[in-house]
């Protein structure tokens, strides 16, 4: 096998020898071999310098080095070179060749050293072999040279290899650039072809099925048809067991490391400026567009001329290639990563910093400048810091949280004022904190906290420390945290006025400090309310109507005035918040609406605040107040953002499996996200994924809250819907438990009354059931919206029954019908469908009832739909036909043709979750249970239905 550096040189092997022939004729030439670095220059000199022995001639050999050029002997190489003939006892010359005696040798060296060589060339020829000549002294290049113009005449050949490639800098003048193409024959040594580099790879790999022919090709590609490169490589490769499935792209992967380190002596040999050009290309291919040539030329500062002339060089060597979008980028990723190995980190660093600078000059967006910056030292400029934080607030607005959290913590290493400092500590921590609601980001908020600065951003920072501290269940210590503010505020009564309703909010995570907070803002309320400021003041509204204390017309009232007083940039939000809470259990849903993206849009999501959650809170109850289900199951982070456990996409598998989202059983407990999930997937008939859910929490775990009622009222409404009274009565009756403690008595929040009434009459218990019935409505009266008091009607009038019971649900029918409150009115007529078959008024049930169906199927509220076809089949309802609407026909053939309904949603445009809703209801009207039936179902014509049977 040939050598790996003898590949495709029989060409030049053929006028070395062809010139070696010329010389022991007596007439000699220089015969230089250029090329680049590992194109074979000193193998394809070894060889020939073994042909030319074999044919008799006596060879001379040196190989020139730096150090050996920087020696202080005059003529070091050419001393070198001649030393063995010194030792020689040469003879009398029979023939002296011309001017070898025209200068006395203890004149000049170079005339002792030149009739030296001639001298022992009269007994035979010579080859004198020259290898790296661009490393010699001057001196002896000069001699070398004029030796070049003697040797016409002489048994002697002058065979010289110089490295000829094209560098950042300038190279110095080639060795023959002064003398007579006649005197020398020069010769180029290209890249390997690609057929070559492929026949060495095989040869040395052999033909085993194991080296695919991409993998081939991918060594071929990482030697770039270099055989120093090449022979490197496979050398690596070789000292491996067995062959890797895929050429490694890290060197990191390569033993024992002779890649690396070739690919290291060729930048070596390329010099300092074009090694550091080369890894700079290398860092600025990792950018996402890939190099950039422009980039490239302004980073490395150097001629862009030469530059741009090194790229077109290194192209056509093999060591770089253009891309589909013809860009240069190297050859493979091997390659790049060896030129970047050994890299000091701190001139790696300068590069990415030199990058950043040259991007941010031109105009580069501040994401590709900061993603430089992130991969550079810390720069100590304050372009730098505006970069890396304009960059994290543009991953925030793009919802990249953990991007925006990587660009914080680099721009925290640059210069910024006390005041920017905490913020960006506060929106750190922040960030931090909610990645994995632990303690990750609470020093962040510590050390922001304790910065000199406007008091603002103490207060800021304060306020989401206290938030992280009771969401971790340490309410008392994050109150504790904001009163300890109180005295550095008195002369900024706004931040004041903010901590102290930021304090009641968080009160809301423990009972006894929430009577401890809301007491102390009556009694301040009431002697000297201006001390609150608004936001306090409507939390006191908030109070009251949660406590049965106001009606919902005077606690508008009362809030509609506090939103036309200013209020500052940080207690606005509590302002809106509250406000929004109070007109949406007023049934001024749309109102509510405008509050609550009002104070989404003024917030920033994220900074840790309790009014965040709130407000989010709110957008839920929102929906489910206008039974809105869809929106809560497959967009809840529309309105939640992925906060707490549970929830979110568990909710979307292909047959709805509704496993438990990640974060489930944290023993942070349940969130109101939570229980509005767990409502949603009871209306709309998924009882096994509502149980599945109920149980992930452990509610034992769970931290005290208003929250954690919320989800006990959600899972009682889980075991009744599910057969299971007594389990549900027991959930209402701790609900309620827990909220009276809270002095929480309106249903305004939770009717757990009216539940656990419907489960008193489920078990045979009347009388406790019209108790508790009575209580609800007359605190619904007190708060007098149609919601509460229709749905107080409805219950009082089933527990009541006979005439009056009927007198009262049909009151229940008409309040909620005036006001179009259609969750709530769906279940009324069904109430009343009841007794009026109790009463054997049936055609009037049947009416009541079949109302009821229709809306319960425009809502999609599946449970109540059924609970009304079965009163209605009760009544003496009979199957008849009914025909699919055009949607649910299309998605029911789809579904027949073996659609899946993730398929269905994207072909039609539509949420899994309406097709699901459309095909539960195509079931129910075809008389059919299971997907295979579909095909049959849908051929039989009309669809079957419910009609009305005779009285």
């Amino acid at each position: 096998m040939l050598s790996a550096s003898l590949y495709e040189r029989g060409e030049a092997l053929a006028l070395v020898a062809a010139e070696a022939e010329r010389a022991r004729a007596g007439t000699g030439r220089l015969v230089l071999l250029r090329g680049a670095t590992g194109t074979g220059r000193t193998a394809l000199l070894e060889a020939a310098t073994e042909q030319a022995e074999a044919h008799g001639m006596r060879v001379l050999r040196v190989r020139c080095s730096p150090r050996r050029g920087a020696s202080d002997a005059h003529l070091p190489v050419i001393e070198q070179l001649l030393a063995p003939v010194r030792k020689l006892t040469v003879p009398a010359q029979r023939w002296p060749p011309p001017d070898a005696n025209d200068v006395p040798a203890d004149v000049q060296p170079a005339a002792r050293l030149w009739r030296l060589l001639c001298a022992y060339a009269a007994e035979a020829p010579v080859l004198v072999a020259v290898d790296d000549v661009q490393l010699a002294d001057e001196s002896s290049r000069c001699w070398l040279i004029e030796a070049a113009r003697r040797v016409d005449r002489l048994p002697i050949l002058l065979l010289v290899t110089e490295r000829s490639q094209y560098d950042v800098e300038p190279p110095s003048a080639g060795l023959v650039h002064t003398l007579s193409p006649t005197l020398v024959r020069t010769h180029t040594l290209a890249p390997l072809s690609l057929d070559a580099a492929t026949e060495l790879v095989r040869s040395a790999v052999g033909d085993a099925p194991e080296y695919s022919q991409r993998w081939v090709a991918d060594c071929v590609r990482a030697g770039a048809g270099n055989p120093l490169l090449l022979r490197a490589l496979l050398e690596d490769l070789n000292a491996t067991t067995g062959a890797p499935a895929e050429l490694p792209q890290t060197c990191a992967a390569l033993y024992p490391g002779a890649y690396p380190a070739a690919v290291s002596w060729w930048l070596d040999c390329a010099g300092a400026a074009t090694a550091e050009a080369a890894r700079v290309f290398a860092v600025l291919e990792e950018l996402p567009q890939g190099p950039d040539v422009e980039l490239f030329t302004e980073t490395t500062g150097a001629d862009p001329c030469r530059v741009r002339g090194w790229l077109t060089a290194m192209t056509r060597l093999g060591l770089l290639r253009d891309d589909a979008d013809g860009r240069p980028r190297y050859a493979h990723p091997l390659l790049r990563d060896a030129v970047l190995t050994g890299w000091p980190a701190a001139d790696r660093q300068a590069a990415h910093r030199a990058a950043a600078e040259a991007m941010l000059r031109r105009g580069d967006p501040t994401e590709t400048v900061a993603g430089q910056l992130l991969r550079s030292g810390p720069v100590d400029e304050v372009w730098a810091t505006d970069a890396l934080l304009d960059a994290a607030t543009g991953a925030v607005r793009d919802d990249r949280r953990d991007d925006a959290v990587v660009l914080l913590r680099r721009a925290l290493a640059e210069p910024m004022s006390a005041g920017r400092r905490a913020e960006v500590l506060t929106e750190l921590g922040s960030l931090e904190f909610a990645a994995v609601r632990s303690s990750t980001g609470i020093p962040r908020l510590t050390e922001a906290m304790r910065l000199q600065g406007l008091p603002q951003y103490r207060v800021q920072a304060a306020v989401a420390l206290g938030t992280a501290l009771a969401r971790r269940g340490e309410a008392r210590a994050a109150v504790t945290l904001l009163r300890n503010l109180d005295g550095q505020l008195t002369d900024h009564p706004d931040l004041l006025h903010t901590v102290q309703t930021a304090s009641a909010l968080l009160s809301d995570h423990d009972q006894t400090i929430r009577e401890e907070i809301y007491r102390w803002l009556r009694d301040t309320a009431e002697h000297s309310p201006q001390a609150l400021g608004p936001a306090g003041r409507a939390l006191l509204v908030r109070y009251e109507a949660t406590a049965g204390l106001t009606s919902a017309d005077a606690a508008m009232k009362q809030v509609r005035a506090l939103l036309a007083e200013p209020a500052g940039p940080l207690a606005e939000p509590f302002l809106l918040g509250t406000a929004a809470a109070v007109a949406q259990w007023a049934d001024e849903l749309d109102e509510a609406e405008r509050l609550t993206d009002r104070g989404l849009t003024g917030q920033r999501p994220t900074l840790l605040h309790p009014m965040h959650e709130a407000l989010l809170n709110v957008r839920a109850d929102i929906a489910a107040a206008r039974g809105d289900y869809g929106s809560l199951l497959t967009e809840p982070e529309s309105w939640r953002r992925g906060e707490g456990a549970g929830g979110g996409d568990g909710f979307r598998g292909e047959e709805s499996s509704a496993e438990p989202a990640p974060g489930a059983n944290t023993g942070t407990g349940p969130t109101n996200a939570d229980a509005h999930i767990l409502l949603a997937l009871v209306e709309t008939g998924r009882l096994d994924e509502a149980g599945r859910l109920a149980d992930a929490f452990d509610l034992r775990e769970a931290h005290d809250s208003w929250e954690l009622n919320r989800f006990l009222y959600a899972r009682g409404m889980v075991r009744a819907a599910s057969g299971d009274p007594a389990g549900a009565l027991g959930d209402f009756l701790e609900c309620g438990r827990r909220q009276s403690a809270r002095d929480v008595l309106s249903p305004v929040v939770t009717p757990w009354r009216a539940a656990a009434a419907q489960c008193r009459l489920d078990l045979g218990h009347p009388r406790e059931a019209l108790a508790l019935a009575e209580e609800e409505l007359r605190l619904a009266r007190v708060w007098n919206t149609p919601r509460l008091v229709g749905r107080s009607l409805r219950v009082l009038g089933t527990a009541t029954g006979a005439r009056h019971g009927l007198d009262l649900t049909d009151e229940a029918v008409r309040v909620l019908r005036e006001a179009s409150v259609e969750t709530e009115l769906i279940p009324a007529l069904i109430a009343r469908g009841h007794q009026l078959l109790a009463s054997g008024e049936r055609t009037r049930a049947r009416k009541s009832l079949r109302e009821a169906t229709e809306r319960a199927e425009r809502l999609g509220a599946v449970r109540l739909r059924t609970a009304a076809e079965e009163a209605l089949r009760e009544g003496g309802a009979r199957r008849t036909a009914t025909t699919l609407t055009a949607s649910e026909r299309r998605i029911a053939q789809l579904a027949a043709a073996g659609r899946t309904n993730t398929e269905i949603a994207e072909l039609l445009h539509v949420a899994r979750r309406t097709v699901e809703t459309h095909l539960t209801s195509a079931y129910r009207k075809l008389g059919i249970r299971r997907r295979g039936e579909l095909t049959v179902a849908l051929g039989r014509g009309p669809e079957a239905g419910l009609r009305a049977g005779p009285p």
